[in-house]
């Protein structure tokens, strides 16, 4: 029995990076890719309209009102919106909900893994590796190399402390952004609301069980320095930070030397922190080489400003 599968996203970027996205994981063998335009007139949508695999959506007030009556303010709530509306109709047998950071890796066969998937078992979970920044790397759009995996648990307390210092003590898992990972869904499933990281069916969590082994998402959270501080503010107020109360409060109070540093011990690919994640066995090289996948679908690179 053959299984088909899609990618539901909800964006917001460079024009460049979202064709990097939709490339990427039509090259994996998503049958389709549905792009969310968080704002109706951006550029981005434009150019990626009209392209092979991909449904662009426009998210503006008549889109809102249809969906739900109304714009909803919180992003992670349009997300959901926009997820849930795509799985409710999709003509596939598997949807998964990623950011447009987020790039699918794969080691095994990924329709074999989903027709593997249990009967009764209706989410497969996807383990995230978040992007570590280096120096002197050719552009490719998104451009890290390594990349970190999670540090979970009590027993990890002092393996996060000689990684990071006092900002281990800050870090869910050793991780900036999420380590819970992201999701297929089965879209022939009895009703789930699709959120950011799981579905919830009745108002109860779907369980996915563990990650599945041979799959991994490469997460480009925080990869350029200068990107992360200027969208800092917003994460802390009503981004991934604003669920982290510790992480929030320390970088909430720093001034902007202070947040470089913290930067640089957290995110920059030191020897020591690559030794050690390496060590631990949470240490991830992968190189993607997305330039190439764009060009390979002749689509317009010179209407895609960064």
């Amino acid at each position: 029995m053959s299984v088909n599968w899609g990618v539901v996203a909800t964006v917001k970027a460079a024009p460049q990076e979202v064709m990097a996205f939709a490339a990427h994981h039509l090259g994996l063998g998503a049958r389709r890719v549905w792009l969310h335009f968080d704002d109706p007139d951006d550029p981005a949508a434009g150019v990626l309209e009209g392209c092979d695999g991909v449904r662009v959506v426009r998210c503006d007030a008549r889109y809102w009102k249809r969906l739900c009556g109304a714009r909803p303010e919180r992003h992670q709530e349009r997300q959901t919106r926009n997820a849930t509306r795509v799985f409710r109709r999709a003509p596939v047998d598997w949807l998964a909900h990623f950011d447009v950071d987020e790039f699918l890796v794969a080691q095994i066969d990924i329709a074999k893994a989903l027709r593997d998937v249990p009967e009764g078992q209706d989410v497969l979970r996807v383990e995230p590796f978040e992007a570590l920044h280096q120096e002197g790397l050719g552009d490719d759009i998104f451009t890290a190399r390594l990349f970190r995996g999670a540090l979970r648990g009590a027993a990890n307390a002092e393996n996060l402390r000689l990684l990071y210092g006092p900002a281990g003590e800050m870090l869910r898992d050793g991780m900036m952004s999420h380590s819970v990972g992201k999701a297929f869904f089965r879209c022939a499933a009895a009703p789930m609301v699709i959120h950011l990281h799981a579905a919830r069916r009745n108002g109860e969590r779907v369980e996915g069980g563990r990650f599945c082994a041979g799959l991994e998402l490469l997460h480009f959270h925080a990869e350029q320095p200068e990107r992360w501080l200027g969208r800092l503010d917003f994460r802390l107020e009503r981004g991934a930070y604003s669920f982290l109360p510790v992480l929030q409060a320390h970088l909430a109070g720093l001034e902007a030397e202070g947040r470089r540093a913290f930067y640089h011990m957290v995110q920059v690919a030191r020897p020591e922190l690559v030794e050690g994640l390496a060590r631990l066995g949470r240490l991830k090289e992968a190189r993607l080489d997305l330039r190439a996948k764009v060009a390979s679908r002749g689509w317009p690179m010179e209407d895609a400003p960064v």
